[in-house]
Parts: structure tokens; C-alpha cells; sequence
């Protein structure tokens, strides 16, 4: 699941990964022009619009993948064909360059990819849990300006991976990468992947 982002593309276009786009993304646009202090009724109704998919996914939350396609399918599919007719016609009357036409072209230029979700139901419709493990950094890179070269910037991501995957297998990062160091230099390299987050358990010794 991804954005926009350019440098995604060569790794669809190798057909081993199948995209899916975040409604959180498409919706964002729209929520941009009002913030920004542009009137525009066409972003409020398709906020709106856009808000009936969220509040249907928010009820299916706790579903299995097999009962979320099956909702989805049910509730979803008939609001966003006609969502994706509303956004249609509306781009027929917006003036090209304007901030609604850049909102509705991209939602529509990335109309399949925003509804593979229908199809599978362990796809979220957002990506919003990702956006929020990376915020950190995100925000950090404002102050670390650059990460020094493109190696510094690798062993950052690294670092990213190991602490977000940490706390998302309910570990405390600092607790669990202070033991990994620790048993680094003895542990057996042919059994280096005990020593993952998914597979790490912290020793009696350890908080």
C-alpha cells in the first residue's frame, strides 16, 4: 500500500507486487483546499462521500477478512461506483489547474489501485497505522536535516525498522535492541534471526 510515490512504480511494473492506494491519501487532498481557506462544496461533498466508506470500515473493524470482503462488497462497492460517477461529472465542470481538479485527478487517476480493498479483506482501505510508526522520523528529519549519505541513510531505516517492529510485537525498543547489542558479539551468525523482533524474548536478566 502506497501512495503516489514515483519510486514505487518500478516495483509494480515487475508484477510481483500488486498495488493498493490509501483512501486517507485521496480524502487528504480534498481536506487540504479547506484548510487552506478555499470555499469548495465539491471538497466538502466528497469528504462526505468518503466519510460513509470510513464509517463502514470502522463497523467491519473487528470482522474477519472473509466477513470484511463480504460487507465491503455489500455496503461499499454501490457508494463508491457512485462516488467515482459523482467525481467524474465534477471534473467535467472544474477549470483545469485549479486546486479541486488537482484533488479529483488524483483520486481518479489512482481509482483502482484506491479499490483493491473491496477485493481482500485483510487489505486496509488506509495506511494510516504506517503513517503513524514513521511520524517519528518524519518529524525528525526536520532536525537531523540529512542523514549524512545514502549509507547513513540505510542504517537509519534500519534502525526505524528494528524499533517500529519492536513495539508492534509489544516489546520496549530500548529493552529489546540494548539485549540485541549486547548478545551480538557471541551469538551463533547461523542463528542470527532468533534475534529478530518477532522472535526475540527478553532473558530473565532483562526488565
Amino acid at each position: 500500500m502506497c501512495d503516489d510515490y514515483k519510486g514505487c512504480e518500478p516495483v509494480f511494473k515487475l508484477g510481483k507486487r500488486v498495488e493498493a492506494g490509501c483512501l486517507v491519501h485521496a480524502r487528504r487532498k480534498f481536506e487540504e483546499l479547506l484548510e487552506n481557506g478555499h470555499a469548495s462544496p465539491v471538497a466538502e461533498e466528497a469528504i462526505r462521500r468518503l466519510g460513509w466508506i470510513f464509517w463502514i470500515e470502522k463497523q467491519a473493524r473487528a470482522a474477519s477478512p472473509a466477513e470484511r470482503r463480504a460487507i465491503r462488497q455489500e455496503q461499499t462497492r454501490g457508494r463508491r461506483d457512485k462516488l467515482h460517477e459523482w467525481l467524474r461529472t465534477e471534473r467535467t465542470i472544474v477549470p483545469d489547474g485549479s486546486g479541486i481538479a488537482a484533488a479529483i485527478d488524483y483520486s481518479l487517476n489512482r481509482w483502482a489501485p484506491l479499490g483493491r480493498f473491496l477485493e481482500d479483506g485483510n487489505v486496509n482501505c488506509h495506511n494510516n497505522h504506517l503513517g503513524n510508526l514513521m511520524r517519528p522520523w518524519a518529524m525528525g528529519r526536520k532536525a537531523w536535516l540529512f542523514a549524512g549519505s545514502e549509507l547513513g541513510g540505510k542504517r537509519a531505516a534500519t534502525v526505524m525498522s528494528l524499533v517500529q517492529s519492536a513495539r508492534l510485537c509489544g516489546h520496549d525498543p530500548w529493552v529489546c535492541l540494548r539485549d540485541v547489542l549486547s548478545r551480538l558479539p557471541t551469538h551463533p551468525a547461523r542463528d542470527i534471526d532468533a534475534l529478530l523482533p518477532h522472535r526475540w524474548a527478553p532473558p530473565r536478566s532483562v526488565g
